[in-house]
This record gives C-alpha cells, structure tokens and sequence, in this order.
C-alpha cells in the first residue's frame, strides 16, 4: 500500500511543528509533551478537525529564530494523532503516528500562532524485482543486530519486525528512527522516496561507522547528536 492510502481526508493543508533535533518518519510513534502556546493551539485545532501534524526539522542556525520562524527543510512527516491527554493547564500530552512523507510547497499567511503551509504526499519508490527484496531482507536480518549499541530491547524488537513481512521502506524508516544518528543524516533519509536507495544509503553508512569504532575501539554508534 502506498503511503498515501490512508490519508483520503488529508486537504494538501499541513500543520507545521519545527522541532529540532527530531525527525519523524512514517509509522513510527512519538510521544509529545505539547506546552508552548503555539503548539497548544496546534493541537487543539488538530484535536478538532482531522488529526494531522506535521513534524518538520528546522534547518541549521534554527537557535537564532527558534521562537519566530526558522527556516526549515521542505520534507516533512506528516503524523496524525492517535491517543491524547488533555491536562488541566491547557498542555497536552500526545501520541504521534506517522504516516506519509509530504513535500512542502508553500507557507501559508495566517492568524493562528503556529505556522501552516500547503503541502503534497510523497509517495514512496518500492524494491519491485523480488530477488533484490530478498537479499535486501536477508542483509538487515544479518547486520541489523549490530547495528545496535549494545544487544538488548530494541535490537529484539527490530529483530522480530523483520520476520513480520513489513514492508521494506517501513523497516528502513524504523531503523532510521531509532538509531542514534545525526538529524541531518535522518533528514537525507527522510528526503529519499527511492527504497533501494534509503537502504543503501543506510547500510554503507552503517557499516563504515562500525568499522571505524572497531579500528578506533570506540563503541557503536558512535556518538551523535541525541534525537
């Protein structure tokens, strides 16, 4: 199924939340603690009318304008609320799945304290030869666990989600999210729509950081900046 395929209700009108150092990615969840004014106000509108957030990392330099409007990077991960708790001070605390990458085309001029724009879905590019998808499966399911900084709970989890038949483009995403990895990094993942090509990217990057730690004897990942 397309990323598209459940977003029938999306307008091509996207509620933006700029919030360095995190990149989302579709079906993945985020648990959001929501306490700024303008992102109240999001919220509270998103809670009232289809749900949709879009999660959108600011560009480098974003510290000098965090609290106007930074710039920010065009692709972004468009998540719709799935469980919310609204708390007695006017915060929210949130749970945030996503579900499409979207291309942003245009900031709109408004009222509210938060910043929308119009925005377009990308669609993904899937493995379509079946003997690439398998060895594509059969690398993660050998070198996914060490990948990890050390085995435990999340290297498990992954584990069994290989087994799953989930499909690829998901797997990557996954992966991407939960390693500790620099934002940026991410952002490039986030930005590819190619399959073949997100996971290529992610493996050679990968592999080169763990045989470097190896030399080194540093430990994998090596340390980036905390997502």
């Amino acid at each position: 199924m397309s990323e598209s395929g459940s977003l029938a209700d999306f307008m091509g009108r996207a509620r933006l939340f700029p919030l360095p150092n995190l990149v989302f990615f579709p079906q993945v969840m985020q648990p959001l603690h929501i306490f700024e004014p303008r992102y109240r106000q999001l919220t509270s509108d998103a809670l009232e009318g289809d749900r949709y957030i879009a999660m959108v990392l600011p560009m480098p330099g974003w510290e000098s304008d965090y609290a106007a409007a930074p710039a920010i990077h065009t692709v972004a991960c468009l998540g719709r609320i799935v469980a919310e708790q609204r708390l007695e001070d006017g915060k929210f605390n949130i749970l945030l799945r996503g579900h499409a990458r979207i291309r942003i085309t245009k900031e709109v001029v408004s009222k509210k304290l938060y910043r929308i724009a119009d925005a377009e879905i990308l669609n993904e590019v899937p493995i379509e030869d079946t003997a690439d998808e398998a060895v594509w499966r059969a690398t993660l399911d050998k070198k996914a666990p060490t990948w990890f900084t050390a085995p435990g709970e999340l290297a498990e989890q992954f584990s069994k989600l290989l087994h799953n038949d989930l499909p690829l483009g998901v797997l990557c995403d996954i992966l991407a999210f939960a390693l500790p990895l620099d934002a940026e990094f991410k952002q490039s993942l986030l930005e590819e729509v190619s399959v073949e090509a997100r996971l290529r990217t992610l493996h050679d990057f990968l592999e080169a950081a763990k045989a470097v730690a190896s030399g080194s004897q540093r430990k994998f990942p090596p340390e980036f900046s905390p997502n």
